[in-house]
């Protein structure tokens, strides 16, 4: 995700769904946010639980942030309507069976006006790794689906969300996972596979210039994943004639209001004039 482009302010309500080690709850936390990280896993939940009151006592985060883990399933969420200003849904809904019930549900807790960031594993790369390896997606939990950047947006389009921007991120680690699945993905003693996980790793800490301009031009040819921002409409403000008269304003005068349903109109000496046309 790009926080550039899905800003987080102190004080923002934000729902990371299925936030596993919890990488962007953290990161909302230490901008401010009133942070709820949901997932399933609830061993991953105890230890994002204890990552962020290690912030706190660090002193990473601002006084006023606030971060809770949440167990759950993303498809029937124990939230009320309309309460976050910032969802993520990253990496999640190629999970998910009922993906639209999810996107549904996303759709109901995120507020009118607020925004979405939703990741999925690109097409491409993903269609490369499920040609070399039944065991890269033949798991319980595993990927169910591969989504094309057509099909995502319109998925979002059916559960109300307004699409945004998108674009690839993580391409160096396509052939990460090339090569995880030409070995054995569960193979990580592989030597090839465990030399390149930890130059990621390193990667990842140090943000060294060269590999972040390699990632930059390879990003859009071969990231891992897709990025797509989305917004909920806000609600339209109703039409002049079905607003509440505003206190202290005089009502319009008889000419100028709409007429009452089932009563006849007025006879033509008592109506307004015409603009352009002479009085009889």
């Amino acid at each position: 995700m790009d926080f550039a482009r899905f800003p987080v302010q102190p004080g923002d309500r934000v729902l990371d769904i299925g936030c596993g080690g919890g990488r962007h709850a953290f990161e909302a936390y230490r901008r401010g946010g009133d942070v709820v990280a949901f997932d399933t896993d609830h061993g991953e939940l105890r230890q994002v639980g204890g990552m962020t009151a290690a912030m706190l006592a660090a002193g990473e985060v601002p006084p006023s942030a606030h971060a809770r883990p949440v167990g759950g399933d993303a498809t029937e969420m124990p939230f009320g309507n309309d309460v976050f200003d910032r969802v993520i849904a990253a990496e999640v809904l190629e999970h998910v069976p009922s993906d639209q019930r999810a996107l549904g549900e996303i759709a109901r807790v995120l507020r009118p006006g607020g925004l979405l960031a939703v990741t999925v594993p690109a097409w491409l790369p993903e269609r490369i790794c499920w040609r070399l390896s039944d065991d890269y997606h033949n798991t319980p939990g595993g990927h169910v689906r591969i989504y094309t950047r057509g099909e995502l947006e319109a998925k979002l389009r059916v559960a109300g969300l307004q699409v945004g921007g998108h674009h690839h991120a993580h391409g160096l680690h396509s052939p990460y996972w090339w090569l995880k699945c030409a070995v054995g993905v569960h193979d990580d003693a592989h030597p090839l596979a465990r030399a390149y996980h930890r130059l990621l790793v390193w990667d990842i800490i140090r943000h060294p210039p060269l590999t972040r301009t390699a990632e930059r031009a390879l990003n859009p040819l071969i990231g891992k994943s897709l990025v797509v921002y989305a917004r909920k409409m806000a609600l339209p403000s109703p039409p002049p004639a079905l607003r509440a008269p505003t206190p202290g304003l005089p009502s319009p005068p008889p000419a100028l209001r709409a007429p009452t349903p089932g009563l006849p109109s007025p006879p033509p000496a008592l109506r307004a004039p015409t603009p352009g046309h002479a009085r009889a």
